[in-house]
């Protein structure tokens, strides 16, 4: 058992890429569901909105692609989502919150078929998706691209590098804003109304454009995500933006603590690096044949490992609803 190699995996994942990205889209939603008690199921439909619209106006690879300004298509694609938001927090605030949980599931799924769909495919380019366009962004990448850097077990490529300290100063720069704006009074309304809606009502407060708010702001740090996504990976698909990726958010915020600003981003961590440790561990078990074929393949280890994933998750559910760094007496889970 190769043990420097898991480690060296698991570090990677717990810093890695994809740990900014949900840790994105966690803070997402948090602001929605930790402080404002709104269940979005859709927040991919809102990285995917990020994504593409700074594909497509920033692509000149398609037949209608604009071929704007990388910075100002990344400002459009963000905008993009604050409209998304607002169409879909309109009709459906002002109802019980499972109403927009149905309708941010559906959304965000219907956002992946219409950009995947033959009619669009010179603007989306349809299953093959849009490359090409950020190339503005790599050219500031200070490091040499197939350089490796680092420290011990932390060692990235020259791209991926710079990707990951531009992720995780966004990363940042978004958990202050939140710290912020949930100590502000309009954080502290906020958090009034998921505790009693009534009686912020009482006290004269428009419930329902708070709610709008915090689904907008959610929905435009989900956009951040994609942006990012666009801009590290140089590609936008649609099967980049399966609904399973809200969920493994939701894993990630439940992980860290519901309703802790740094939770989120504490939480994606921890979860891509019990990925990566677990990918990388069952794969050595099965390669070296610790455990019979019948048992655990190599091919097995992907699906396995989101078994033993979910099983902890189940676990931490039953017995700390709140999260690792979640606090009881502020938010539980089971109360919802």
């Amino acid at each position: 058992m190769n043990w420097g190699s898991i480690l060296d995996n698991t570090l990677q994942g717990m810093f890695g890429i994809n740990a900014v990205l949900y840790a994105l889209l966690a803070i997402g939603i948090n602001v929605q569901f930790g402080y404002a008690g709104l269940l979005n199921f859709g927040q991919v439909g809102f990285m995917a909105v990020g994504a593409y619209d700074t594909a497509i106006f920033a692509s000149t690879s398609t037949n209608s692609g604009p071929g704007l300004n990388l910075w100002l298509s990344i400002a459009l694609g963000l905008a993009a989502t604050l409209v998304l938001a607002l169409m879909l927090g309109l009709p459906t605030l002002r109802l019980r919150a499972d109403y927009l949980a149905i309708v941010t599931i559906a959304a965000g799924e219907i956002i992946r078929q219409v950009i995947n769909t033959p009619e669009l495919r010179d603007w989306t380019a349809g299953a093959d998706g849009i490359t090409g366009y950020n190339s503005p962004f790599t050219a500031l990448n200070p490091f040499e691209p197939s350089e490796l850097y680092g420290f011990g077990p932390l060692q990235f490529r020259g791209n991926e590098l710079w990707s990951i300290l531009v992720g995780w100063v966004v990363v940042v720069l978004v958990g202050c804003l939140v710290y912020l704006a949930m100590r502000s009074p309009w954080g502290r309304v906020l958090k009034a109304i998921r505790e009693d809606e009534d009686a912020a009502r009482a006290l004269g407060k428009n419930a329902y454009w708070y709610k709008v708010q915090a689904l907008m702001l959610g929905g435009f740090i989900g956009g951040l995500a994609g942006v990012m996504s666009a801009l590290n990976f140089g590609s936008a698909k649609p099967n980049d933006f399966l609904p399973n990726i809200t969920f493994l958010a939701y894993a990630a915020l439940i992980l860290g603590g519901v309703a802790r600003v740094w939770g989120p981003v504490v939480g994606s961590m921890m979860l891509w690096a019990l990925m990566a440790f677990l990918g990388t561990f069952m794969r050595q078990v099965a390669n070296e044949g610790y455990l019979p074929e019948w048992l655990l393949e190599t091919a097995d280890t992907g699906p396995v490992r989101f078994m033993v994933v979910g099983l902890g998750l189940a676990l931490l559910m039953a017995f700390r609803p709140q999260g690792v760094f979640g606090d009881r007496n502020e938010m539980m889970l089971e109360d919802r």
